[in-house]
């Protein structure tokens, strides 16, 4: 199989889809792997690193496009490489295809299958490919926010650790899977008093058996999320539903009671968010203000550092994209599993349960579509 890696696109996405080291595994294994030239300098891999592993360094991505089988990407293809879109082309990497219609649709009318990282799923119901990014992501969500709060950015002027004398800043985290866990960590880290909502009580039992009084844990409803979010200096939403639109929890009514000058960090942006007021921003212009509170909404937060994302990322997704590579999308299909999970899109058919009922589709299981 001819594999893909194009240089992305997206505003200040620095990661790549794959690294040397799998490049080297895709040749050993038979394949051909196309890399579009500087598709890793962001991430610090040079043209040089993947031409010793065995790649074809290209500087067409038109051309990589057009004589891939399958690419392997970080984020969804973006409106300029629609055009490369066709039936026999599989393409691997972040979709979220539940808050993009126009993308959607596009894949549907040129029946490109879209395998989507974040379904990937195993019997347990973990997210191997997500896991990863939400680590960073969860991370980055406390750094990030305890950034905005200082006064130069908009913030109020709130140091989240305190000082002696002086009263922590709240951090309060609606969602205790992956990403919660991870801000967790960091806000705990930086010494700021910290409220953690979920409706999983063992989630909540897990926290509090790590961090015991460090950490406030609440069982998540309406009235238990507006109270803890009128004394948050910075709120975190880590909503996720694998596939679906994140509900939205948290209420323009909600934000009006906040703090002027809090910070909001929505990690689930790329699946619609957990907030009224949230939009999705970019690296190049990451916040906007609405009530005085200050919303910070970048879709791909773990292109921020794209040398620790994209290691982490590419360890997890590489089993995968060698196991499609050498079977292809029936021989994949026939041995179950994860992969099949993360199917979305094959031959204009929508495969995915959560994705269709999101997309306002027809759901059509895979076993019914068209596999060649």
């Amino acid at each position: 199989m001819v594999v893909g890696v194009p240089r992305e696109i997206k505003d200040n996405e620095f990661r790549v889809g794959l690294v040397p080291a799998g490049v080297a595994a895709l040749v050993k294994s038979g394949h051909s792997v196309l890399v579009e030239k500087g598709a890793g300098e962001a991430s610090a891999i040079a043209d040089e690193d993947y031409r010793a592993a065995g790649a074809e360094v290209l500087a067409s991505a038109e051309e990589l496009w057009s004589r891939a089988s399958l690419i392997v990407k970080v984020k969804e293809p973006r409106p300029g490489e629609y055009k490369f879109l066709r039936k026999d082309l599989s393409i691997f990497t972040f979709f979220h295809l539940a808050a993009d219609l126009t993308l959607a649709a596009e894949l549907i009318k040129n029946r490109t299958t879209a395998i989507a990282y974040e379904t990937v799923e195993c019997d347990n119901g973990s997210l191997p490919i997500l896991a990863p990014m939400s680590e960073v992501a969860g991370r980055l969500s406390v750094q990030s926010g305890a950034h905005y709060l200082m006064k130069a950015y908009g913030g109020r002027g709130v140091l989240l650790g305190g000082v002696p004398g002086v009263e922590s800043g709240h951090v309060v985290i609606a969602g205790a899977g992956i990403v919660g866990v991870n801000a967790v960590k960091i806000a705990v880290g930086l010494g700021g008093r910290v409220t953690v909502l979920d409706t999983r009580a063992e989630r909540l039992r897990h926290l509090d058996d790590i961090y015991g009084s460090r950490v406030q844990t609440l069982y998540s409803n309406q009235f238990n999320l507006a109270e803890s979010i009128k004394d948050a200096d910075l709120f975190v939403g880590a909503v996720h539903i694998p596939g679906a639109r994140t509900p939205r929890l948290v209420t323009r009514e909600m934000i009006k009671t906040m703090k002027k000058g809090a910070v909001i960090v929505d990690v689930s942006v790329d699946q619609g968010g957990c907030i009224e007021t949230i939009r999705p921003t970019t690296h190049s212009e990451p916040v906007y203000e609405v009530d005085g509170v200050i919303h910070y909404g970048v879709a791909n937060m773990p292109g921020a550092v794209p040398r620790t994302s994209t290691f982490a990322l590419t360890n997890a997704t590489l089993p995968f994209v060698l196991q499609y590579a050498a079977s292809g999308l029936k021989g994949a299909l026939s041995s179950g599993g994860p992969l099949k999970q993360g199917l979305n899109l094959v031959d204009g058919r929508v495969v995915h349960r959560s994705v269709a009922e999101a997309l306002g589709r027809p759901f059509e299981p895979i076993e019914g579509a068209t596999v060649s």
